[in-house]
């Protein structure tokens, strides 16, 4: 799924990286604990959390996320953002919760983390 498709179907909005809109994600998965996602086949997801810290962008640079979205109509600060261009990382925000985000990817084809992609 293009992360273009990602931000249609959760209507969401773009902090950064709205030049790699045409790339794709494999998989998707909703987390807020770091340890789940390390432990994850997370290279190449879409990573859905309600943290807005900067801890989660480096567990995703680890990991290999393509792109992550905060939930919740969460911002993320100023310091997060930056740390995400420095990564070339992609972020959104959508008004959808965690569970209806991954939902909605879920219904519109995005199957999630689990090694069966």
């Amino acid at each position: 799924m293009k992360l273009s498709e990602i931000q249609e179907i959760l209507k969401a909005a773009v902090l950064t990286g709205e030049e790699h809109l045409s790339k794709t994600v494999a998989a998707g998965g909703g987390a807020d604990l770091m340890d789940d996602v390390l432990s994850a086949v997370a290279q190449g997801s879409a990573l859905l959390t309600g943290l807005t810290t900067e801890k989660v962008l480096r567990t995703a640079k680890i990991a290999g996320v393509t792109v992550i979205v905060f939930v919740r109509g969460k911002e993320p600060s100023a310091s997060v953002l930056e740390l995400a261009k420095s990564y070339s990382l992609p972020v959104m925000t959508t008004k959808y919760s965690l569970f209806v985000a991954c939902g909605r990817l879920y219904m519109n084809g995005l199957r999630g983390m689990d090694g069966s992609w």
